[in-house]
């Protein structure tokens, strides 16, 4: 199961702000099947299409902590 945070959650209208638009599909497309993963700050990150996910796993439990475009 995939959860999204609050901040999360509100990143989809801040980015819109900026004419970025990811759809919540395409964030959890990018943890389920990344290109390329790592650790960052304790996190597990994810990549894909242009889209970079900071999450953790809480046991079956995958939260989705912010998400960001990249180049």
């Amino acid at each position: 199961m995939i959860h999204f945070t609050k901040y999360a959650e509100e990143k989809f209208d801040l980015l819109n702000k900026y004419k970025v638009y990811f759809t919540r599909e395409q964030v959890e497309d990018a943890v389920k099947l990344p290109e390329k993963t790592g650790k960052k700050n304790g996190y597990l990150t994810a990549r894909k299409d242009g889209i970079k996910v900071i999450y953790k796993r809480e046991g079956n439990v995958i939260k989705i902590i912010t998400f960001f475009p990249i180049k």
